[in-house]
């Protein structure tokens, strides 16, 4: 019944985290930002490499993104997945006689001899062939002269080779250079910058409509990228990449990275004149930022040398500015990132900065207003993905959701309660810890009643197929089982059952409530006694459900599998007096993991309370109570009452495990033999006297029958 199955998602959340940052094994938790208030107003948080460089891309209209899917492999085959792919992708669009032919034509030698053996196949297929068979036989030059025929062809009659051909030619004339360097040759700026044409004209095709199911438009953006890397030209090599990794190319993303580490590993002196470029600055810059390199949170030793060397190129530079304030603020250079902060203009970035330095001088005011314009700066999307702290937290980064998280806190410490709640709750599943927190210990229940009522309007249940697929609970869900779980913990059991998220829970919600209400209000004690335990029962069966804390203790956010260290709350820093009074008015009782089962092992002894001592049923509910999971020594005062109170039953020698359900409809006659066993036992010491008194009374009596019997005659 209770859906979330949280140690499914997080086992395969886990599978997605980064790695190599993370201190310990798993299993890992989200960020909370009230954990650590002051750090999480202190920090800013590492970027996205991925983010920051597809920043640096350009959008070329009509040229498709990478496809999402991933290359399959057939471990069956000994072909590599990328030849495969070249295969199947080779056969598309021709009839079943042309695959045939093309397949065998592949398995040639000699590109003349494919020529030759064509017959049948229109020109672009033979010539292509032809110049592929050249190619993989390392005769470059004849591929080449073999591609610029297929492209010299008219484009009505080159729809399926023309992007492949003048991708190929590029590469074509790329080994031939490459040939001229290892022939102790110079390199032939002539063929580069053909070379450099054939994958813009490839690229071209690509957008054009020419067939291009190897998505060879997006890789001619690396291969170019290759040809002006070679040629000297860092920035737009960087360019390149960047484009091609904006355009979903996992090529673009991991070649930057490269480009990175031959940075790091550079003289001074070779590294100074290259971060003069813009491109190769801003490169540096989100790698920086992004702590691209980092291990266990520890910087890399040989970023040092970089930081001095971007910080000397950058003097006095104001591109890129809120990227470099970024930069010195992570390093601790707070003067120069406030410098920055002056020509960063309005991006969320900058904005967010500027709050933080509002912080450092102590001005909540206005680190308030620049939080607030950071989160309308930020686009809703924008997305930073996940990152795992030094601790082994981990955050998924939506900057707009963190400032208004940072911002939750200032509003928390000047007592705007439901401003707070609000902001944290408008992350979702980013920091619902933290806004499940304030909902619970930090607002009142009527102050979370009413936001629920007017905002957060019941979602659909989920489906018996939804839970079979383990889909978890919404967020609106779940924040409206909360809001149950702490109506019925505060007694208010009418209004609790309808935010409960399904029809099942809202009958045991129900039940429970029914439950408590006959307790306290039957007149006849067996009823009440048996009402108090079936409630107990149902707490400790279901009490996660129906009266656990989505935090601290019960960590229902976990279905209490897992618990957390979570200190007590105490007036501090950032922490005042005001919500330090409102969470420990809202602390469990007792404050224990599992809470609902003292309660209801104290419901239990409540009904032996109203039972008869030597009855079955008195000793059964202490037995069953015994058992519900209790503290130690809970579990030993209900047997020590039992052994001082209680009547002799064969299976008490297994107390706590081995218990008979109560009787409670023979207990009902135990009221009356309790009753008189009492009154028997206060008599005995005036057993002599009473019986002289019998028989006096008696006699009495029988004297005056006599006498009236004797007047009536």
């Amino acid at each position: 019944m209770y859906s979330r199955n949280w140690p499914r998602h997080l086992l395969a959340l886990s599978l997605f985290l980064p790695l190599g940052t993370a201190t310990a094994c798993g299993p890992d938790f989200p960020l909370r930002l009230l954990g650590d208030r002051a750090m999480s107003l202190g920090e800013l948080p590492e970027g996205s490499f991925q983010f920051e460089v597809n920043r640096l891309g350009k959008v070329i209209t009509g040229l498709k993104p990478a496809a999402a899917t991933a290359m399959s492999r057939d471990y069956e085959s000994d072909l590599d997945p990328y030849v495969q792919a070249r295969i199947n992708a080779e056969q598309l669009g021709l009839t079943d006689a042309q695959r045939a032919q093309v397949t065998r034509l592949r398995t040639l030698q000699d590109a003349h001899q494919v020529l030759a053996e064509s017959a049948g196949l229109a020109p672009e297929l033979s010539l292509y062939t032809a110049g592929a068979v050249a190619f993989n036989a390392g005769d470059t030059a004849t591929a080449a002269d073999y591609f610029r025929q297929v492209l010299a062809l008219p484009a009505d009659q080159r729809a399926l080779r023309s992007t492949w051909a003048a991708y190929s030619l590029g590469r074509a004339l790329m080994a031939i250079n490459q040939q001229a360097i290892e022939q102790n040759q110079d390199a032939s700026q002539d063929l580069l910058q053909q070379a450099r044409q054939a994958f813009i004209q490839a690229r071209q095709l690509s957008v054009d409509g020419f067939s291009d199911p190897l998505e060879l438009g997006i890789a001619s953006l690396g291969e170019e990228a290759r040809v002006v890397r070679q040629a000297g030209d860092w920035n737009s090599a960087v360019e390149l990449y960047a484009t091609q990794s904006r355009q979903g190319s996992p090529v673009g993303y991991s070649s930057l990275k490269q480009l990175i580490d031959e940075l790091n590993a550079m003289p001074e002196a070779q590294l100074i004149p290259l971060l003069e470029g813009k491109a190769v600055q801003q490169l540096v810059t989100a790698a920086l930022i992004s702590h691209v390199g980092w291990s266990f949170g520890e910087q890399p030793p040989a970023e040092q040398k970089i930081i001095k060397a971007l910080v000397q190129s950058t003097t006095g530079s104001l591109d890129n500015a809120d990227r470099l304030a970024a930069l010195n603020y992570q390093i601790g250079d707070y003067a120069t990132s406030k410098t920055l902060l002056e020509h960063a203009g309005d991006g969320g970035l900058a904005w967010w900065l500027r709050a933080k330095m509002a912080l450092r001088d102590g001005d909540k005011a206005l680190a308030a207003s620049a939080y607030a314009k950071a989160a309308k700066a930020f686009p809703q999307d924008e997305d930073w993905g996940l990152r795992t702290t030094a601790s082994g937290d981990y955050e998924a980064l939506k900057p707009g959701c963190r400032v208004e998280g940072e911002s939750a806190l200032l509003a928390l410490e000047r007592g705007d309660y439901l401003q707070a709640f609000e902001q944290l709750y408008r992350s979702q599943d980013l920091y619902w810890q933290d806004a499940a927190l304030v909902a619970e210990r930090v607002l009142t229940v009527d102050e979370l009643k009413q936001f629920v009522d007017q905002q957060v309007p019941a979602p659909a249940p989920l489906t018996q197929e939804q839970r079979d697929n383990y889909e978890p609970l919404s967020v609106a869900a779940r924040l409206r089982d909360l809001l149950g779980r702490r109506l019925l913990r505060e007694e208010r059991y009418a209004e609790a059952a309808a935010y409960f998220d399904n029809p099942g829970l809202q009958a045991l919600a129900k039940e429970y409530a029914g439950l408590r209400e006959t307790a306290q209000s039957s007149w006849w004690p067996t009823k009440r006694a048996a009402a108090f335990y079936d409630a107990g029962r149902l707490a400790r069966e279901h009490g996660m459900e129906l009266l656990g804390y989505e935090m601290a203790p019960d960590f229902a956010t976990f279905e209490g599998n897992f618990s957390l260290d979570i200190p007590e709350i105490k007036a501090a820093p950032l922490i005042a007096a005001g919500e330090v009074q409102r969470q420990q008015a809202s602390v469990a009782q007792p404050n224990e993991r599992f809470h609902y089962r003292y309660v209801a092992t104290g419901l239990a002894s409540q009904a032996a309370d109203l039972l008869p001592h030597t009855s079955q049923a008195f000793a059964a509910v202490l037995c069953k109570a015994s058992g519900w999971g209790t503290g130690l020594e809970d579990q030993r005062a209900l047997y020590r009452r039992y052994v001082e109170q209680g009547p002799y039953v064969p299976w008490a020698e297994n107390f706590g495990q081995q218990c008979e359900e109560p009787d409670f409809a023979a207990a009902n006659q135990r009221y009356v033999i309790q009753s008189l066993d009492n009154v028997r036992s206060d008599l005995r010491p005036y057993k002599r006297v009473l019986q002289v008194g019998g028989l006096l009374l008696v006699g009495a009596v029988g004297l005056l029958l006599l006498r009236r019997r004797r007047q009536a005659s």
